[in-house]
């Protein structure tokens, strides 16, 4: 059975509901609703007061990082904590259905029609009828209204009423079939503080000849108020109608795909927000009461009709919108794991013949579904960690599992990806983290400097450009964007941005502060803020200058910042991504390698030449000082990938390359200010990267401020 609206051959929509401990349900039409009176603003009432009791209602964002809270040595001024996902969502007494205050904006009770949904099996309710694309509806238990859970899209916010979808979008990129994976290089995006999906759109460009190929929305789906980070949503089908419509959004990817970007989603199956979510109150099924989870009870994946729900839901990003790729929040709190299989291989087999790409979030480190027929990689908190440690020295909270020895453990993140693989972990009183992750190639891997998480976890939500030295973040930079792992910026880090990207949600009456309080309450435990003075200097979740103070602006020294991403961005295009392609899918759990034939009889094989190609692997890494690691890589052509890095405040003198010839290093038409004035000379008297390359010689790729050096060999 499938969740929701359905368009039928003969123009009229079959609508469908598991509601298992239902008696009766019934389905209200109202009018025919339009753009103008969907947009934000417009036809929209308040959100709701959400009602006085709830089990599952968390106290602040999914979003936020998971670990045990505790404070990090605080930089000037000493206004900085690391908070954890699991402290920060403690039970408010606020609802997670409220129902007497759902809103009526879209239809009107007394010229409405209700008519009775048809029981059919196993809980299931359906009933066909003809209203247009356009028209809202919603279902009605005990003269109780609600929304579809599997609305696509919602008239007066999430209490509000549902709308029959519109799929008639006529699609510019028809033939589009995506990029292959190694291509990646992505930027992660949250749709709100850029202006919408239309402003969006309008940044695509910029990104396109910057050298992203991909970029990565923050959840879109409906949430509770109009500003939030998205991981809140309590209707996963539902595009957030503060963002735009659903044509927006196709036209948003349309013009992605245009430019030859690709468009990921994150998408979130691990639990609901605490204020629109009504499906415990007819499905009580849909969840675990026994096993708890941050948020409450867990998400029963292991129900058919749950199950179906979200793999439903992915799909439909993936067909109805065209994306090309979905990050799976925090898989690490779904109770079975065993629906991300399930999950991965329905996406494979109805998607066969494009470039979709599948990404992880688990704490645990957890490598077994790490393969091209399941998902494609996950990202690596490893590999931020440790270099947030020898960036800014902080070493408490979970940056204290990265304080002891950081050079080596980023050389064996950089030679086998994960840093914790089983080994006992501090933050995790000692428990063992991680799996074996030295049999997987680099690009299994999605590492990052910044992102949503990890900047907005702060207090103040600093990003790097606050917090260390230029010539340092330029280094580590460098790193992330040449290595042969999958590279994610964050928003705004290309132009230098020092703006915060703060938490910010848009609660009301209780719940909002339930939110105000009980952050300020968790940061109240540690010295930084033991003064009640200072607690108030924590931006207010819900104040509207929190949202507006995330929107990311330009550096002061943007210009230079942009052309350094970009000199780096067009070297990774041109010599490190075309050697990262491999056939190879390595054993795990059981699964051999894929043979040659059958790489080269798969539909991905004919879009991807490089999957015929040679495999890429480590040749290992090593910490030559304190804060200073060398590394290599074979790549697919036979060519090694060799780096350098030294991120002390006096670093030593780089590794000299062992070219013979003479080294060649990238001609650029605006050489960059980070590289050094003997490689600039040298440029002009020596091959170019590409001449050395067709000849089979060697050569450098980059060096800046003397902390960081690559070249081919």
């Amino acid at each position: 059975m499938r969740w929701g609206p359905e368009a039928l051959a003969d123009g009229t929509t079959r609508f469908r509901l598991w509601a298992p401990d239902a008696d009766t349900v019934a389905i209200e039409i109202g009018d025919a609703a339009t753009d103008a009176n969907l947009l934000p603003g417009k036809g929209r009432g308040p959100v709701g007061k959400a009602p006085e009791k709830a089990t599952n209602a968390p106290q602040l964002d999914p979003g936020l990082r998971r670990g045990t809270a505790d404070e990090v040595a605080p930089p000037s001024p000493p206004l900085v904590l690391s908070l954890s996902k699991h402290v920060l969502q403690a039970t408010t007494e606020v609802g997670e259905a409220p129902f007497d205050k759902l809103r009526t904006n879209g239809g009107d009770d007394t010229n409405s029609d209700r008519v009775p949904l048809t029981p059919t099996e196993n809980g299931w309710w359906e009933i066909t009828l003809p209203p247009p694309p356009g028209t809202p509806y919603r279902y009605h238990i005990a003269n109780t209204p609600f929304p579809d859970p599997a609305s696509r899209r919602q008239q007066g916010g999430v209490h509000g009423w549902s709308i029959v979808p519109d799929h008639s979008y006529p699609w510019r990129t028809p033939e589009w079939r995506g990029r292959p994976w190694h291509e990646m290089v992505v930027m992660e995006l949250h749709a709100g503080t850029l202006g919408g999906f239309s402003g969006v759109l309008r940044r695509l460009p910029a990104l396109a000849a910057l050298g992203v190929t991909a970029i990565q929305l923050m959840p879109i789906n409906a949430f509770a108020g109009d500003r939030g980070w998205g991981y809140d949503g309590v209707l996963p089908y539902a595009v957030h109608e503060a963002y735009g419509t659903p044509t927006e959004l196709r036209a948003l990817i349309d013009a992605a795909h245009e430019l030859g970007l690709s468009v990921f989603l994150d998408v979130v199956y691990n639990h609901f927000g605490p204020d629109g979510n009504y499906l415990g109150l007819y499905a009580d099924r849909f969840f675990h009461r026994d096993v708890a989870t941050p948020w409450g009870g867990a998400v029963a994946v292991d129900e058919a009709p749950v199950a179906c729900f979200f793999i439903d839901n992915a799909l439909m990003w993936l067909k109805d919108y065209r994306f090309d790729g979905l990050r799976f929040d925090a898989v690490h709190a779904i109770d079975n794991p065993q629906f991300l299989d399930k999950m991965a291989a329905e996406i494979r087999a109805a998607l066969p013949d494009r470039h979709v790409h599948l990404v992880l979030e688990n704490e645990q480190n957890d490598a077994a579904r790490l393969r091209p027929d399941a998902y494609d990689a996950q990202w690596n908190d490893d590999f931020h960690n440790v270099l947030h440690v020898l960036l800014t020295g902080e070493t408490s909270a979970y940056y204290g599992d990265f304080a002891d020895r950081p050079a080596e453990r980023l050389a064996r993140c950089l030679s086998e990806g994960f840093i914790y693989q089983g080994d006992p972990s501090p933050n995790h009183d000692g428990k063992p983290r991680g799996t074996p992750s030295a049999h997987l190639p680099p690009i299994r891997f999605v590492s990052f400097l910044q992102n949503h998480d990890q900047v907005g976890n702060r207090a103040l939500g600093e990003r790097l450009t606050r917090l260390t030295d230029p010539a340092k973040l330029r280094a580590a930079t460098a790193l992330m964007l040449l290595a042969p792992q999958i590279p994610l910026l964050f928003m705004g880090e290309e132009e230098g941005s020092e703006s915060p990207f703060l938490f910010f949600t848009d609660f009301h009456d209780d719940l909002a502060d339930a939110v105000r309080e009980g952050r300020r309450k968790e940061f109240a435990k540690f010295e930084a803020f033991a003064d009640e003075k200072t607690r108030e200097t924590i931006p207010d979740p819900n104040a509207l200058s929190t949202f507006e103070a995330s929107i990311p602006q330009p550096g002061p020294d943007a210009g230079t910042w942009r052309s350094f991403y970009q000199t780096l961005l067009h070297l990774r295009r041109d010599h490190i991504a075309p050697r990262l392609s491999t056939p190879k899918q390595h054993p795990v759990e059981g699964r051999g390698p894929v043979g040659k034939a059958e790489v080269e009889a798969s539909p991905l094989a004919q879009l991807d030449p490089g999957l015929r190609r040679g495999t890429v692997e480590s040749l290992g890494a090593q910490a030559t000082g304190n804060t200073a690691v060398t590394a290599r890589w074979r790549l697919n052509d036979g060519k090694v990938l060799a780096i350098a890095i030294d991120l002390a405040d006096a670093p030593a003198p780089l590794p000299t390359p062992p070219f013979a010839p003479t080294p060649s290093v990238p001609a650029t038409s605006t050489p960059s200010p980070f590289v050094p004035s003997e490689v600039e000379a040298r440029a002009k008297q020596n091959k170019t990267l590409d001449d050395a390359r067709d000849e089979g010689e060697n050569g450098l790729l980059f060096t800046t401020d003397n902390r960081f050096i690559a070249w081919l060999e």
